[in-house]
């Protein structure tokens, strides 16, 4: 990642988990940082430790994502400070019920914040990106993108987006300089849990968040398309990913399969 090696990172849900670590392990790399999460008290404190610890420059930008109005000046921070080199787009929640008892209203949030948000925000970065020649973009979905029985509700859906917009990000933005980078955690110790009302009894074993985030960086380091921090053998998603692929010639045909003609 030569192209971006010290670019100042944008993160967002930089105020606890997932995203707190990646702004410590940036800022030990020498990054400046502009972190993006409603909870300013805890990002003012995070910056000014990692000021006083590593040196480097760190801007506090409080916004809802959930919120147009917020997301717009994110987005416009985006576009116009060419410091910004590496995008973390971190801020999701779950949401604790399935479809069968589902608040409408909740659901609509979350898609805001897990789907049309990490959408506006590549959106509003890439064509600045494109221009320079380089730039990195780091989408954090989740395992339940491939496994959505695991989950009720809309939220293995969001992530499954999340997966997919990376994927098609790279497949279109690589050739021309940008790394995208897909990140998929399994249930990892964050707040996500309390926030969203769901229990971790059901949960026997999480990883932590330092070395989820981690094994994410060297993901990050290979310039690897997809990253999926627990799973033990590699050969198991290039099997997945070339099963796929395998498919795709045989989804330009004039007529319906003949399994499916009487």
């Amino acid at each position: 990642m030569a192209d971006n090696r010290l670019r100042t990172v944008l993160i967002t849900g930089a105020s606890a988990g997932i995203g707190a670590a990646y702004a410590e392990r940036f800022a030990r790399r020498g990054h400046d940082l502009v972190l993006v999460a409603r909870d300013r008290e805890r990002m003012e404190a995070a910056a000014a430790r990692l000021r006083s610890e590593t040196g480097v420059a760190i801007d506090v930008l409080p916004a809802d994502l959930t919120a147009p109005a917020e997301l717009a000046v994110v987005e416009a921070r985006l576009r116009d400070d060419r410091r910004i080199g590496v995008l973390v787009s971190n801020a999701g929640a779950a949401l604790k019920s399935g479809f069968a008892a589902a608040d409408l209203d909740e659901l609509e949030r979350l898609i805001r914040l897990n789907v049309i948000a990490v959408t506006r925000l590549a959106g509003a970065v890439a064509p600045r990106f494109v221009a320079e020649g380089r730039g990195a973009i780091v989408n954090i979905s989740s395992v339940v993108a491939l496994a959505p029985e695991i989950m009720p509700g809309v939220y293995a859906a969001t992530k499954s987006y999340v997966l997919t917009l990376s994927q098609s990000l790279q497949a279109e933005l690589g050739p021309q300089g940008v790394y995208v980078q897909a990140v998929l955690p399994a249930a990892t110790r964050t707040e996500i849990f309390e926030r969203s009302g769901l229990s971790t009894d059901a949960v026997p074993v999480m990883m932590e968040v330092g070395e989820l985030v981690d094994a994410a960086l060297v993901g990050f380091d290979r310039e690897e398309a997809v990253t999926v921090p627990p799973l033990p053998e590699l050969g198991q998603w290039e099997n997945f990913a070339a099963a796929r692929k395998a498919m795709l010639p045989n989804f330009r045909q004039e007529h319906a399969a003949a399994r499916y003609r009487a």
